[in-house]
Parts: structure tokens; sequence; C-alpha cells
């Protein structure tokens, strides 16, 4: 390889410009010119055997140096990157500056890399936020109001519905009422139609003994939800603060990704919902543009973060443990029948990490 040449360019891509010699360019005649032959037709031969000097006359030699340079710089390229230490992480926008016969070849290679950054100091600013927690949010005890509250809404999910039209007619008759009348009336309505609360009504929820066994799961139930409330809270606390001191250049190709992942999302719930995606743009009256405009900093704040966990892990040498990521990747595969194991696999020690990460931070009090 000739000598190689490194440009860093703006938002973290880099340009690399080089040659392969003219020696090690002619090697890959032969290979280009048997792929090109088996994919091509001549009267007389079966499809991949034509001799060479056959192939030689009928394929125009632009196309068969073209087949060269793709099989030379497909080689070559992840060794350039591996050399020069170079994380690229975008595909790369290849142009050939020279390329002919027993010549060398000049290339021009433009991608993205993963960009430098300056972390802040993400050990003290966990530290701060956790301190800052409230006494009255860490009491994750339910009160008697939630307990009872809860209650209610299952009953009211379970009570037959009343229809419609009758209950607006009973609203419209009672209007002319005194206001404060009528909603002791509306109550009691209410009251009236919802299912009573005991062990047979429990019992017909699910596996539960009677009224306290039922009770005291749900209230279970709701601590480990507000706790799971207060944990979301504190994390993201966390890390929109190191976000927000964060030092970096960002890569378009990554914010990118992440806006492509929203809309993907957005689309599929349309979808399952039964509408089609075109048609819920023009109810909007707007383009794929103008939801990428809208969504561009959440996207560009999902980037950031996963750079950001990832640096951390890196710094703090956290690794997800084998076997949850082992356990993780077969219920993926499991319940995802056509899922890539590779991706699986990534995305499992993904979460696993990010969630030791977060973990780490927690514990900086």
């Amino acid at each position: 390889m000739s000598k190689i040449t490194i440009k860093k360019l703006p938002k973290s891509e880099v340009e690399i410009e080089g040659e392969i010699e003219a020696d090690v360019f002619e090697t890959y005649f032969n290979k280009a010119l048997k792929k090109i032959g088996e994919h091509i037709e001549i009267d007389g031969f079966r499809k991949g055997k034509v001799p060479e000097n056959i192939l030689i006359s009928k394929i125009p030699e632009a196309q068969i140096l073209e087949e060269m340079a793709e099989m030379a710089l497909s080689e070559h390229y992840p060794k350039i990157l591996e050399e020069e230490k170079i994380d690229a992480i975008s595909r790369p926008e290849i142009s050939i500056t020279k390329i002919a016969r027993k010549n060398p070849l000049g290339f021009k290679i433009k991608t993205a890399t993963i960009p430098e950054m300056q972390l802040p100091d993400y050990k003290q600013i966990s530290k701060k936020i956790i301190s800052e927690v409230k006494e009255e949010d860490k009491n994750t005890e339910p009160t008697e109001k939630e307990v009872e509250d809860t209650i209610m809404d299952i009953r009211k999910s379970r009570a037959p519905k009343i229809h419609m039209a009758e209950e607006a007619e009973h609203i419209h008759k009672e209007g002319e009422e005194h206001d404060h009348n009528h909603e002791e009336k509306k109550e009691e309505v209410k009251e009236a139609e919802l299912p009573e609360f005991n062990d047979d009504f429990v019992q017909a929820l699910g596996p539960f003994k009677d009224v306290k066994d039922f009770t005291e799961k749900l209230k279970e139930n709701i601590k480990l939800e507000k706790e799971n409330q207060l944990k979301e809270k504190t994390r993201l606390k966390i890390v929109e603060k190191i976000i927000d001191d964060l030092k970096v250049e960002m890569p378009e190709i990554l914010i990118e990704v992440e806006l492509n992942k929203i809309l993907y999302r957005m689309e599929s719930d349309i979808t399952q919902m039964g509408l089609k995606f075109e048609d819920y743009l023009k109810h909007l009256n707007k383009t794929i543009e103008d939801l990428k405009k809208e969504f561009r900093n959440d996207a560009e704040k999902k980037a950031k973060l996963a750079l950001v966990l990832n640096e951390i892990a890196k710094k703090e040498k956290i690794e997800a443990d084998k076997e949850q990521v082992a356990l993780e990747v077969a219920q993926i595969l499991e319940h995802y029948k056509d899922a890539d194991p590779e991706r699986a696999q990534m995305h499992a020690e993904n979460v696993l990490t990010n969630e030791k990460v977060f973990q780490f931070l927690e514990n900086q009090v």
C-alpha cells in the first residue's frame, strides 16, 4: 500500500486518500475476470466455463477495471482502518481518482467515525442528582388512596357498560335541576352499576385467595411501580445533565440512524392500528422531512446517550454478564423466530451493559 493520508473533516468525518501499488492492483485482474465470467452467457459455452481469452475479447476493459477496484478496496479498506486506528461507523463513500491497467489505483474514501468527546464528571453529576431526591419521593409505600383508586379503576373496567344514549338523555333531563343534586344522583347510578369488591370478584381476576390476599399483592405491585418510576425519573435527570455538559461534534449518520428508528416505530404503531402511514401523514398535512425536523432533537439526544453510555462503559471497564447475555439472546430467538442471532447478541450485550452503567452511576452516593 502506497502512502495513506488522513484528513479530519467537520462532524467527526475523515477522508482517507491513497493508492494501491500497480503490482498489487494487477493481481486482481484474473479474479475480476473470473467473477464477471461466472454471470456471462456466450453461445457455445456453459455459464462460468468461458475461456479467459474469449472473456477478454467480449468484456469491456472498463468493466474489468471497475470490478478489480471493488475487489481491491473491499479487501484493503478494513486493513487501512485497522492500521490507522480509525473507528468507522458509517458505510464508506468511495471515489476512484486514478485507474488503469498496470498502474497504481488511486482512491479517496470518506467515512464517519466515533467522535472524540469530552465527558463531564459523570460521577459527580450522579452523586449530586441522587442526593437531591426528596425524602417524600423516596417513600414508595402505597397510600390508602392509591390502593382505593386502583381498586375502583379495576371495578369500573369490569362494570357492565351503560348505554351511552341513555346516559346522555339522563344527563340532559337532569340538567335543569341543581348541579350538586345531579352529581350525587350520577354518582349513585355509577356506584350501583359497579361489581361488588369481594372474594368472588378477586378470584375471578386471577390466582388470588381472597380480598386480603389481593390487596397485599396489589400493594406490592404499586410499590414496585413507584420504585421503577422514581428510578426512571432519576436516571433521566442524570443522563440529561451529562448530555447537556457533553462536548462533542455529532456525526450526521448517528442522528440519521436514530431518526429512522423513531420513524420506523411510529410507522409500526400506525400500521398496527389499521391505518396507512401515507394517509396518516396526509391527515397531519406533513411529509417525512417535516417529521424528521420535528424529531431531530430527540434523535440527537438518543444518539448522544448511546455514545455516553458506551464511553462510560469503556472508561470504567463495565461489561455485561456473559450468562445473562446468553439467556437474553435465547429469549429473543425464541420469541422472534426470524431474528438474526448476531444482531440479537449485540442487542442483548448493549441493553445489559447499559443497565450496568446505570447501576454504576446510581451507586455513586
